[in-house]
């Protein structure tokens, strides 16, 4: 059973084991790209439909050509039936804005973003799902908040940030990640200059009060995530109240429980933050089952 599988969007299964990036692209040079995680359960790619429109998005937001929707499901499908059914797998679809060389040069040396696109560069990667995740999804996580230093009303006075894009400059998160490390803790949540709750590094934020759940606003500047929207959609089904609202970092002490909702771990409850216990509140088995329900949903692109 291979650890990985590795396909091209011409559907053309690889050696995953070989070298598939030209030295100069742009996506390992610069981090210019995008990306999407998808959890591979049953086989089958969880939302996919969703995560198909949010590279999309994230496309425009980078100025990259509007991908192939329809050769990026045909190239999932097909790594999802190399990798199988029997085990969930961590499923990749990562595009970039090609090789250096492609850009004509500008004065001064400086490349001419604005001139030609060269072709992009994508593929998709399954790997199996980390360690980790088992006991996120059944013990939860310890996690600190830390500053990101943006105002959360950055998003709109500043686009080139890329804020709400799901892009392959991950340097910053990963840094967020290795230091909660440091403290002890397993994750981390972003906070604005106002001291308003943002994101994870890879992940949503979501706080319960009674029958009512909370996520920040994608204004804010978070990446909409698709997690917690299949939760949303699931919980409002059940009768659940779901806000996009604002909240400070104050409001996840008062909060019944607080949720780190990602595409790979899915719903992942914070036990302790900031050194401060959280008891297991009664919605701890009913949330994860309202993720697994949403992320199973026959999605569509107009979803998004």
């Amino acid at each position: 059973m291979a650890d990985r599988v590795l396909v091209t969007l011409d559907a053309e299964v690889r050696d995953a084991e070989a070298p598939l990036l030209y030295a100069d692209d742009i996506g390992a040079l610069r981090g210019d790209g995008i990306f999407e995680t998808v959890l591979l359960r049953g086989g089958s790619a969880c939302a996919l439909e969703l995560h198909l429109a949010r590279l999309a998005r994230s496309a425009a937001a980078l100025e990259l050509p509007a991908p192939d929707l329809d050769a990026w499901r045909f190239a999932v499908e097909v790594a999802a039936d190399a990798w199988g059914g029997d085990r969930e797998g961590v499923l990749r679809m990562i595009c970039t804005r090609g090789r250096d060389g492609a850009h004509p040069s500008g004065p001064a040396g400086k490349g001419d973003l604005a001139g030609p696109q060269p072709d992009t560069t994508g593929y998709v990667l399954v790997t199996p799902v980390p360690e980790r995740v088992a006991a996120a999804r059944a013990d939860g996580i310890s996690v600190i908040t830390l500053a990101r230093g943006l105002s959360d009303q950055v998003a709109d006075t500043a686009p080139w940030l890329l804020l709400g894009a799901k892009t392959l400059s991950y340097a910053t998160n990963m840094a967020a990640l290795r230091f909660a490390a440091r403290m002890g803790a397993d994750d981390a949540i972003f906070t604005s200059t106002e001291h308003r709750v943002l994101e994870g590094p890879r992940s949503s934020v979501v706080i319960q009060r009674g029958k009512t759940l909370i996520t920040p606003p994608a204004r804010s500047g978070v990446l909409p995530g698709i997690t917690q929207r299949a939760l949303f959609a699931e919980a409002e089904r059940a009768g659940w109240d779901c806000r996009y609202e604002s909240f400070f970092t104050a409001d996840l002490i008062t909060a019944d429980s607080i949720w780190l909702l990602s595409s790979v771990t899915l719903a992942a409850r914070v036990n302790r933050l900031d050194g401060l216990r959280y008891s297991l509140p009664e919605s701890a088995a009913e949330i994860p089952a309202l993720v697994d329900r949403g992320i199973a949903r026959e999605w569509s692109v107009t979803d998004w």
